[in-house]
This record gives structure tokens, sequence and C-alpha cells, in this order.
């Protein structure tokens, strides 16, 4: 059948029959908030690349998380600055690293809350690699190691969970890094601690404001050599399915906007929870849009975000999450 006989327009007629028909809904419990620490006193430093976000110290990050959770925003992604950056990014395992004393605080003040721990080494080490580095012998270039990199990141991740970390969300991209730390997790007694893995993360140029926010711009080179081609779609759900294989219990695609078509893909294909990560750059140009009066900010957002969740995203890390949520309120 087709016009007159159908009319799509009917269901369109009023803002409660769009309501009520509506496939997709957006809420504050989609939403994970990313938060940076560091050591210090009374700092609450705003990040120039990204406004509105911020670094804190320890002594003022309550007062965030109890805005956060008044939300109702479930969860946090956990990000450190530390006091001292070398060569095998020692400051990530340190049982009193910024990570684990931060984790420790916001479970006393907020134990409801999801924490989860990025875990990576790029933020704590001196050349800003997501792994351990050697000189190739042959080229005397620096080259980032895998293998040796993943008992580090084991080290990190126990870690994090001893400290209290609800989830930990492996970020490096070495081959194999999640059967290492499920096994490494395991056997430490924290089998009951998921892993969300970063399991689909591009090389993209998207990142610039984050390695800004994080103090973690590779001092040379660039990670294209274990982060993805932008280029390929494929190739995700290689990535994605090993993965899977290895203990995953959710998947993420970062960035987001940019890659709708590789979360409907791995939502089409596996049965995880899938995570949106909707990235720095992407936050930065619809503040600096906003900004000059270019967008409607509110609008912009809410339907980014819903576009994220209707390709496939179970949940959306996003620096938006505050904002958003009290839209979604009515305020």
């Amino acid at each position: 059948m087709a016009f007159p006989i159908v009319r799509h327009r009917r269901l369109r007629q009023s803002a409660a029959m769009r309501s009520m028909v509506r496939e997709t809904v957006l809420t504050a419990n989609d939403f994970i908030y990313p938060i940076y620490v560091k050591y210090g006193t009374n700092i609450k430093e705003e990040i120039s690349s990204m406004p509105g976000v911020y670094r804190f110290s320890l002594d003022l990050l309550e007062q965030e998380i109890r805005e956060i959770t008044s939300l109702g925003i479930p969860s946090i992604m956990l990000f450190g600055l530390p006091d001292h950056k070398d060569a095998e990014g020692t400051s990530a395992y340190d049982p009193n690293g910024i990570v684990q004393e931060a984790t420790r605080l916001i479970k006393k003040w907020a134990p409801e809350l999801v924490v989860m721990a990025d875990t990576c080494l790029c933020q704590f080490t001196d050349h800003g690699h997501c792994g351990m580095v050697h000189q190739d012998e042959v080229t005397g270039t620096a080259v980032v190691d895998n293998d040796p990199s993943l008992s580090l990141l084991v080290r990190t991740a126990v870690s994090q969970a001893e400290a209290g970390a609800d989830v930990i969300a492996p970020s490096n991209m070495m081959d194999g890094f999640v059967a290492a730390i499920r096994e490494g997790l395991d056997e430490a007694g924290f089998s009951h601690v998921p892993i969300l893995s970063y399991s689909v993360k591009y090389a993209s140029a998207f990142y610039g404001p984050f390695r800004d926010a994080a103090k973690s711009t590779p001092q040379f080179g660039d990670r294209k050599t274990y982060q993805m081609d932008p280029a390929n779609a494929r190739e995700a759900l290689r990535e994605a399915d090993s993965d899977v294989t290895e203990g995953a219990d959710m998947l993420m695609v970062k960035p987001a906007l940019s890659y709708l078509d590789i979360v409907r893909q791995l939502r089409e294909n596996f049965d995880l929870p899938i995570v949106a990560y909707n990235v720095s750059g992407e936050y930065a140009m619809v503040k600096a849009a906003a900004a000059n009066g270019w967008i409607d900010e509110r609008a912009i957002v809410l339907e980014k975000l819903i576009s994220m969740k209707r390709a496939g995203a179970d949940l959306i890390i996003t620096y938006h999450a505050k904002d958003a949520s009290r839209w979604l309120r009515g305020e």
C-alpha cells in the first residue's frame, strides 16, 4: 500500500504522539563521565581546549563527585596525572598512585558510583606511549614493545582493582591485553571485576584535547602501529572478536561520532554491552561552535548522543554528561 492510504505523518501529529512511538530513548543512566585528577591542593583547573572540563586535586574532588551523583549519572571514567614519569610508567601501578588514591576516596564518598579505571601507561611514561619502548638494533628507531608491556598493564589493572575500581578499562591496544589482564585479575582474587575493553580504538585526530588534558602526547612518533587505521572497518570485527575470546565483558568503540558504522557492526555481531566514547575533539568542536553562536548546543548535543545510542551503543562516555543529564530533566 502507498499514499494516500499510507500517511507516515499520522504518528507525528503531536509531541505526545511522537514520544509514544519514539524508538530510542536517552537517559542519564546511559552516561559515563570522564574525570581528571592530579596531585596538589585547591586545584580546579579548566582545560583550555575543553571548556567546562577540569583537572581536580583530591581535596576538591568530592564536590564534583556529589554533583555527578545528584544528576543520576551512574559511572565515571577516571584518568590520573602523576607527579613523576619514567620509561616504565611506574606511577601507573603504584598502590598509592593518583588513580588509586582517587578511587579509594570516591568509593568512600559515593559507594554506589561505578568507578571505571582507564588502564594505560601513556599518562605515566616519559615517552608518552602506551607500552614499553626499546631501540630497534637495525633501524635505531624506538619501537613500542608489545609483550613486555603486558606485565605492566596487568600490574596496573590489579592495583586499580585493589584500590576499589569497579571496572577495569584497558585502552592500550596491545595485542593480548585482555587475556593478560583477565588472568592477572583472576589470580589476584578479582575474578568478579569486569573488563571494559577499548576494543576498537582508532588512531584518530579527534584525541587532541585529551592529550592536552592528560599530558599524554607521544614524545616521538605516533600511535599508528598499535591503534587502528581510520580507513578500516573489517579489522574492527577482528579486534573485537579477539577481545571477546580473551574474556572482555564490554566492548568500546573510540571515537564515536565518525565511527557509528563501527558501533552498528559490533552491535550486530556481538551480544556484549557496547560502549561509545564521545571523545574530547568531538566535545571541543561543539563547544567552540556554540560559543560563537553558530549552533544550538543543547539540540546538537542531544541529537548526537541519541545517534550513538540509535547506532547500538548501550553506554556513552561523554564530557557532555552533566549538561545532557540536566537537559533531559528539563533544566
